[in-house]
């Protein structure tokens, strides 16, 4: 996200708290071998989920959000055949919505795969008046057993609307604070992964630590740079984003 907000930004200063706080899902498409398998499927566009390297954005015709995709993919001509990348299970997920074939890519988030179905029906079981709430990057038999399906931002609002007192929530953990300092009175559950690590924790997120955030602010350092070239070719799909987006007043 460092480097969008780079691309979007060109002639402004982006800068990390820990250079390394990357993204399980982004690694899980090197732009090397993405350009292989987009040469594979000629006369494919490629849509990309905003959760990419440069590289992969400079690679895509459109970018998507979680909160647009459905919307991106049904502005492309029905007979245009699709790419989707790099999250293969919320590609699966928006398949299921538009009724479009699309080709996955291989790819998916570290946190969103590794909920337990079994352990979020035990949940269910023990809270029965909860809502069950999750992000669209999670496994199909999970989604199957949420009351509510959205972006970040869904979720939230979700969570300030239904009257609901309890939410089992199914996407990274980090979510909850902002949940709980909105609706001090509701009581929000983190579903739990397979094993019984913090694994629905971000690893990449946590090491933006609050002293790493007080240095960076300091000294203005590390900073997000991106080469000239690939930077105008991966602004491209995202301009396009943008267009689709306010075409239809998102």
């Amino acid at each position: 996200m460092a480097e969008t907000a780079k691309l979007l930004n060109p002639n402004k200063k982006v800068v990390l708290p820990d250079l390394n706080a990357g993204c399980s899902l982004a690694d899980s498409c090197p732009p090397e071998d993405f350009r292989k398998f987009k040469e594979s499927h000629p006369n494919h566009i490629v849509i990309s989920y905003i959760n990419c390297t440069a590289g992969i954005k400079a690679l895509s015709d459109i970018i998507c959000t979680s909160s647009n995709a459905i919307k991106i993919v049904e502005s492309v001509p029905a007979d245009q055949k699709i790419i989707f990348a790099p999250d293969k299970n919320l590609g699966a997920y928006i398949m299921k919505k538009t009724g479009r074939d699309m080709i996955l890519w291989d790819g998916a988030c570290m946190v969103h795969e590794i909920f337990s179905l079994e352990k979020i029906m035990k949940l269910k079981h023990q809270h029965p008046k909860a809502k069950v709430i999750a992000h669209p990057e999670c496994e199909d038999p999970v989604l199957k057993q949420a009351d509510f399906i959205g972006s970040t931002t869904a979720l939230l609002n979700y969570t300030s609307h239904n009257p609901a007192d309890e939410f089992i929530v199914v996407t990274e953990s980090g979510i909850i604070h902002q949940m709980q300092l909105a609706n001090p009175h509701k009581t929000f559950i983190p579903a739990p992964p397979e094993n019984n690590c913090a694994c629905n924790d971000c690893p990449h997120m946590k090491l933006n630590t609050l002293e790493k955030l007080y240095l960076c602010m300091k000294y203005e350092v590390p900073e997000v740079l991106i080469p000239e070239e690939l930077a105008a070719d991966a602004l491209r799909p995202l301009k396009r984003m943008l267009e689709i987006s306010a075409s239809h007043g998102l």
